[in-house]
């Protein structure tokens, strides 16, 4: 944990954990408001939490906006929020087992008051589900505000954000620990894994789940370069022998992700995060509807007709996926066209301009794609937002069905013509090369340079400020200044195009990589770049985001698995259309393709067996899970019987 130190214009000295930042705007009466139910004690319907307003520092200036406010709690509280939110820490015989301050000395690493046993992550977390709890009482709207009406028993902090009063919530960073992170994870370069447990430590789980996915992905695709290397060195123009890869493609894509999913299983539990039961999941911030009773809860609250909301996914969102398709399946023709031309021209005057000029078209097509991804990336928030979705989990499933569906169109629905109705494998290698070392270079700018780039002219905007008032030490800011600083950092989104990248690549290289061998190559260099990128992007381009406990890679699991068993299908179609193949059926092509389903079916019931062949959850795991269950199980069973004896003595 970071030392206490004191908030500006506060006698109080708490640590600084979390920034709440209101609207410039915001009426006093609303901030007297906020910060009393903030500070309120919990038996009153408050958070009883510690908050400050930041002070502008030496010389601030009129123009920044004055309300920020610094959030800390102390360790009591801390503890008891552990309990509420159902954290797991390790016991003291090595089990994980949910947080209770009962018994808090038998959970390991817990000693004196526990101000070191939970990390500031976990603080952070704890903080963000308080003030996410804080539920309006009789009040009918926000003081100063009428126009931002308020529902008992909903989420004032959801309530004021869908208003624009509250703009943003975000943990702060912790100078030292970031420092120390920093260095044994993307500023010393070297061979060895990504330290994920600190990764864990300080960023939460789901960030750790996908830096370990990452990291599992690229030693996976190992092998896959191993073989492609001398592959495509010594096979470079026999388009036909790609049989032996394909197969060792399909074996290789399927054990993969059974194995990922047991080493997953494992930081799960490792981490606490496997057992835990997951939250109720309140609604949307931006969930809109006719006030009426929730069945569940008995909270007032907006209600949304499902059928309304059905009409709008298939009446209006469906036709512009299709159109979105088809526009796309057009642009793709113009690639095609551009395709022909380039080579009409190279056939009547080779020349080595000429042998340039066959690459652009896939380089145009190539930008185009990911011109067209970026603008339906849009679209599609736009529509998923407007379908008006109760539940934020269902909201991110409809957004991520909606990209998955054109990405993977988009992006290569031109190898599969090329493959299946040109059935030019030539051209396809040449295709597939450059779609991959296009998107990779394209991605690379935009995730990594560019942010980079606007990020280093806010901080020199920032640095001039405060050096025109004062002089600073190197990298050492006032807190007020550090806090403003962390303000204007970009908000990091979230875990999902990082995700949809490795998706796309993963496609690359199960779908096609067997004419192309050189494609896994490429993708481990990217990934090992990727790593250096997004690490950098975590520690010193976005605002730190809240932990967020995640036992799986959730919905992506799913993405990838399917994408496996159309890799199945494709490898297959291709080792069919092989000349290899092809020899042993000179007469009968009804034949070659009976005998293609027939092994494609085969290899599909085969990887949906070695799916029930290969547990997701190691033996150690299940046994230590079903240690804890019953002896759950055992102590519920103790306390009715204590519960009966009592009983009966009061009846004696």
């Amino acid at each position: 944990m970071v030392p206490a130190v004191s908030a500006d214009c506060s006698s109080t000295s708490f640590t600084p954990l979390v920034v709440l930042e209101l609207a410039s705007d915001t009426k006093q009466e609303a901030i007297a408001w906020l910060l009393s139910r903030i500070r309120d004690p919990q038996q009153n319907g408050g958070a009883e939490l510690l908050v400050e307003q930041l002070g502008l520092g030496d010389g601030g200036s009129e123009k920044e906006n004055p309300n920020l406010f610094l959030v800390g709690a102390k360790w009591q509280r801390l503890l008891s929020g552990a309990e509420e939110v159902g954290l797991f820490k390790e016991f003291s015989d090595g089990s994980m087992r949910g947080f209770t301050c009962a018994n808090k000395h038998n959970f390991k690493h817990f000693e004196g008051d526990g101000d070191s046993f939970l990390s500031m992550a976990e603080c952070q977390y704890i903080i963000k589900h308080e003030l996410d709890t804080l539920r309006a009482k009789d009040e009918t709207h926000v003081p100063g505000h009428p126009q931002a009406k308020l529902y008992p028993g909903k989420s004032i902090i959801r309530r004021l954000q869908s208003k624009g009063i509250l703009i943003q919530v975000f943990p702060l960073h912790e100078k030292e620990e970031l420092k120390r992170l920093s260095y044994s994870w993307y500023q010393k370069v070297k061979l060895s894994f990504q330290p994920l447990d600190d990764i864990r430590h300080y960023y939460g789980e789901g960030q750790a789940l996908y830096f370990g996915f990452l990291e599992y992905f690229t030693f996976a695709l190992v092998p896959m370069a191993l073989i492609g290397v001398p592959y495509y060195l010594f096979d470079w123009e026999n388009y036909d022998k790609y049989v032996v890869f394909a197969v060792f493609n399909l074996v290789w894509c399927t054990v993969i992700l059974e194995l990922w999913k047991r080493f997953s299983t494992s930081l799960a539990y490792s981490w606490g995060t496997l057992s835990r039961k997951k939250a109720f999941e309140e609604p949307r911030p931006g969930f809109h509807g006719v006030l009426g009773f929730n069945p569940v809860t008995g909270r007032e609250e907006p209600l949304d007709s499902n059928t309304k909301r059905q009409l709008r996914v298939y009446l209006v969102s469906l036709p512009f996926v299709l159109l979105c398709l088809y526009l796309s399946l057009y642009v793709m023709m113009i690639y095609f066209l551009m395709e022909g031309w380039a080579l009409s021209v190279h056939d009547e005057e080779p020349t080595f301009w000429t042998g340039v000029l066959l690459f652009i078209p896939s380089i145009i097509y190539a930008v185009v794609i990911e011109i067209m991804n970026l603008v339906y990336r849009y679209a599609a928030e736009f529509l998923t937002e407007w379908e008006n979705h109760r539940l934020e989990s269902s909201y991110q499933n409809q957004l991520v069905l909606k990209v998955l569906v054109f990405n993977f169109f988009n992006c290569f629905a031109s190898l599969f013509y090329i493959a299946f109705a040109m059935q030019d494998m030539a051209l396809l290698r040449q295709s597939l090369a450059t779609l991959l070392i296009t998107s990779q270079i394209l991605n690379q700018f935009m995730e990594a340079f560019l942010p980079y780039w606007l990020q280093r002219r806010r901080n020199k905007k920032r640095m001039r400020k405060v050096q025109k008032r004062k002089a600073v030490a190197e990298a050492e800011l006032p807190l007020a200044e550090q806090v403003r600083l962390e303000a204007d950092m970009s908000t990091y989104l979230g875990t999902f195009d990082d995700y949809l990248e490795l998706f796309l690549l993963f496609g690359y290289v199960s779908l096609f990589s067997c004419v192309y061998p050189l494609a896994a190559v490429l993708v481990v260099l990217n990934n090992i770049t990727e790593v250096y990128s997004d690490a950098f992007k975590m520690c010193c381009v976005f605002k730190r985001p809240f932990s967020e406990p995640a036992a799986n890679i959730g919905v992506w699991q799913l993405a990838f698995e399917a994408m496996s068993v159309i890799a199945v299908v494709t490898n297959c179609s291709l080792i069919g259309m092989s000349p290899q193949v092809k020899a042993y059926f000179p007469e009968s092509e009804t034949q070659l393709i009976l005998w293609t389903v027939a092994i494609e079916h085969g290899l599909l019931a085969f990887k949906f067996i070695l799916s029930f062949i290969i547990p997701d959850v190691p033996k150690h795991i299940q046994i230590k899970l079903s240690r804890l269950e019953f002896e759950s199980l055992e102590a519920l069973k103790k306390k009715k019987m204590l519960e009966a004896s009592e009983l009966t003595k009061g009846i004696q």
